[in-house]
């Protein structure tokens, strides 16, 4: 049964199709010999034990459906002249584009060991997953990938973002079926409401339903034809149908749709580019219907292999106990000719490898899968001259993200032109109070529009939608191919792109150790309605945990920054902005807060990452008795109010405050670039005086960066402790004893020259904590001595 939406023609001479077929066999055959094979690559012996991997590792089913694509796109990009990348969905189908990338020259470029020989050929086959080699899935070594393989969900969404801003550009998002069923990829196909075919590229999907995941039938494949049509064009494509099990009809089909989804996306282009934006098209779309492990054993040991679950991974192992196995592989091998597509040498024969597209064309060497190369700096302006002027420490106020705002407002205007900076957010720029950047520009949308809709328009360039994983998956597929962009959150739900951040972390450590990838600008996220400000939403607004698993990535990777007024965030996010080859986390809230360092202390403090405040201290000349640390901006105003009481009630005691903007210089330097030596740490924090240390977060993470640090043992961290609910700001940090009562405490437990006056000082500070509870009880807010706090010295 076929829609009237495929094509009947069949555009394919009898001469191309013979040789497009031919490539699909040669790539099908590196593929199982990327598998299999550690010796014989070409068969020009019998196959014996000997020459089979001892250890059978990759993914075979989905691999000849990607292969299938490849030729196909290899036809179109030759034919149109595309500018096209390659996207591969599926989990684990590295052999396929190893394989492809192979043929048409770009591997050997790139990996001249590699070679296009026999000798190069047994080299391709012995590294795949193999000790030392390459991974099975297509991963950061693989030419021409954006797309990290391992975990499945994202490959539309990436698609989406190189397409952003990349008017020449043909995005082939190639979706297993199997992948299609996660929540990140069925929100991604939303991403057609913002693309504008004015100044964006195309994507082109590819749902390729081959019928099972590993062990399971998918969903999509057990969809009626009536079904998935109405399901796609609900989403607003233009599905067509190509399936099939017969490679020649299957071919023809394939053609044909793909020269009319190629016509119909430079339609749309050409028509929005002379005429102007009039109304969101109906992009194209195809669904490739073929069997698992298309051309593969049709059966094993008498079960249903093609076609099956069964060819998910390695179709068949146990060579060594089944000799009818290996007799199995070599016939199947066997059954693509490999004589008739390589040369006694192992070369590619000349009339095949004409089929492949030339230099950047080629899909494996499109400078847009090596973004680095096309990165080109931010025209910047200068942020101090934003900032805000602070004439006395803790004595106004200002918003930090609302002036951080003014900023980023600049910095798009300044780049409107060069269109390679955005700004993405989950439905929060307005929230988290940066709503002065649309002030230049409007929140991209290409669907629907009503007359009363605001800052909504085709040429948008803040990008808002309520997916976390979008967000994230647009700004990497952004980044990836060469552009800069920003990414605000609420900080307890960007929890939900963990696995993403993940993934793309392992992005940037494997690719700082491939010379051929150049540097991609930084993964920057401003975290904010933070978890103290989060009162009036409560409990389940009110995590601080990302930091945590940021942490545990590679420290030449991340950075933390938790700066504690607007000054020190103007410096931090012209920092992060400038910076190359990192995932940069900026934790800062968005409601009015006292300032403490003007533009020049500022920059003087963020430099160093970590410093004394000699303003708020009184131990100059001597040794302290107690240092009090801060990290954030709520605990440094709880610090300093602590500091204020200790003052008053403890004029001999001395009192240092210290105040760290990244978070990462409390490492040893031979943990982190940016970690203290030992002897600085000494000299800032003691070899033996009490630490009390407000932190922004979860307090062990304190002590996990600490722990090797000479005077660990006498640190105590306060720190969020999953105490929360609605109520006050200064409720939630008493919840957690992070208030500047519970710090004071903390000291007079901990600094024993403070004599008998320390037990009613003591007692003072219980009574004001319970003065507190009975005041927000009654009143609904602060008391006024919290709310109307300044720095008083």
């Amino acid at each position: 049964m076929t829609l009237t939406t495929t094509p009947q023609t069949k555009p394919l001479k009898d001469e191309e199709l013979h040789k497009m077929n031919a490539y699909w066999r040669a790539a099908n055959y590196l593929s199982v010999g990327q598998i299999y094979l550690l010796d014989n690559p070409l068969l020009q012996e019998p196959l014996k034990l000997e020459h089979v991997k001892p250890r059978l590792l990759g993914h075979w089913g989905t691999t000849p459906g990607l292969n299938f694509i490849y030729v196909h796109l290899n036809r179109v990009i030759k034919k149109y002249d595309l500018n096209t990348i390659y996207i591969a969905g599926p989990g684990h189908g590295g052999p396929g584009l190893v394989a492809n990338t192979y043929l048409e020259g770009t591997y050997s470029e790139y990996y001249p060991n590699i070679s296009q020989d026999v000798e190069g050929m047994q080299r391709l086959f012995k590294q795949f997953s193999f000790p030392g080699g390459i991974p099975s899935h297509v991963a950061p070594e693989t030419p021409g990938s954006i797309h990290e393989g391992g975990e499945l969900g994202y490959a539309l969404v990436h698609a989406y973002g190189a397409a952003f801003d990349n008017p020449d550009l043909v995005v082939a998002a190639v979706v297993g079926d199997g992948e299609a069923e996660t929540g990140a990829l069925a929100t991604s196909w939303h991403s057609n409401k913002f693309l504008n075919p004015v100044r964006d590229g195309a994507v082109l999907p590819i749902l390729h339903l081959n019928g099972y995941k590993i062990a399971n039938p998918t969903l999509l494949a057990r969809l009626s034809y009536q079904e998935l049509e109405s399901l796609f064009v609900g989403y607003g494509y233009k599905p067509y149908f190509v399936e099939g099990v017969e490679p020649a009809d299957v071919h023809q089909q394939m053609a044909a749709t793909l020269d009319i989804a190629i016509a119909e996306i430079q339609s749309i282009q050409r028509e929005a580019r002379v005429h102007g934006f009039t109304k969101r098209p109906q992009w194209p779309m195809i669904i490739l219907r073929t069997p698992k492990g298309w051309t593969g054993p049709k059966d094993v040991d008498g079960k249903k292999t093609e076609g099956f679950w069964r060819s998910h991974q390695v179709p068949f192992g146990e060579l060594a106990s089944k000799p009818e196995h290996l007799k199995l592989l070599e016939e199947w091998m066997k059954s693509y000719k490999p004589e008739e597509l390589f040369d006694a040498n192992g070369k590619l024969m000349a009339e095949l490898a004409e089929l492949a597209p030339k230099k950047h064309r080629r899909m494996g060497d499109n400078p847009h899968a090596n973004g680095g190369i096309l990165l080109r700096d931010l025209k910047m302006p200068n942020f101090q001259d934003y900032g805000v002027d602070v004439s006395q420490p803790g004595t106004s106020y200002a918003e930090a993200t609302k002036v951080m705002s003014t900023f980023l407002r600049d910095v798009m205007k300044l780049n409107l032109e060069s269109q390679n900076f955005r700004i993405f957010g989950p439905d929060e720029t307005a929230s988290n109070r940066l709503s002065a950047v649309l002030e230049v520009t409007n929140r991209a949308w290409t669907a629907e529009t009503l007359p009363e809709d605001e800052n909504l328009s085709p040429d948008g360039r803040v990008m808002e939608i309520l997916s976390e994983t979008t967000c994230q998956g647009w700004l990497e597929g952004y980044l990836l191919t060469g552009r800069h962009g920003f990414f605000s959150c609420y900080e307890a739900f960007i929890h939900i792109v963990d696995s993403m951040l993940n993934q793309h972390a392992k992005w940037l450590k494997t690719t700082n150790d491939i010379p051929w990838r150049r540097p991609i600008a930084s993964l920057n996220y401003l975290l904010t309605s933070h978890v103290w400000r989060q009162d009036h939403n409560g409990f389940s607004h009110q995590d601080p945990g990302f930091i945590d698993h940021v942490v545990n990535k590679k420290s030449e990777i991340v950075r933390v920054y938790l700066p504690p007024d607007a000054n020190t965030l103007l410096s931090v996010t012209d920092h992060c902005l400038n910076s190359r080859q990192y995932v940069n986390v900026i934790v800062a809230g968005k409601q009015p807060s006292l300032q403490y360092l003007d533009m020049d202390a500022a920059i003087n403090h963020c430099t160093k990452g970590i410093g004394i405040w000699e303003w708020a201290s009184n131990d100059k000349g001597s040794e302290p008795d107690v240092v009090m640390a801060c990290a954030g901006d709520v605990p440094t105003l709880e610090t300093l109010a602590a500091v204020d009481i200790l003052r008053q009630n403890f004029p001999e005691l001395k009192v240092r405050v210290v105040n760290v903007v990244d978070l990462m210089t409390l490492q040893p330097k031979s943990e982190h670039p940016h970690g203290l030596s030992t002897k600085d740490f000494d000299t800032i924090f003691t070899t033996d005086k009490p630490i009390i240390f407000a932190f922004h977060g979860y307090p062990w993470l304190i002590h996990r960066l600490t722990y090797r640090h000479t005077n660990h043992n006498n640190l105590h961290v306060r720190g969020y402790k999953e105490e929360g609910t609605t109520t006050t700001p200064f409720d939630m940090v008493v919840l957690n004893d992070l208030d500047r009562f519970d710090l004071v405490m903390d000291v007079i437990d901990r600094v024993p020259k403070l004599g008998a006056n320390a037990a009613y000082v003591k007692q003072m500070l219980q009574d004001k904590l319970i003065e507190h509870q009975h005041y927000i009880s009654e009143h609904g807010e602060d008391m006024p001595e919290i709310r109307n706090w300044k720095w008083p010295y």
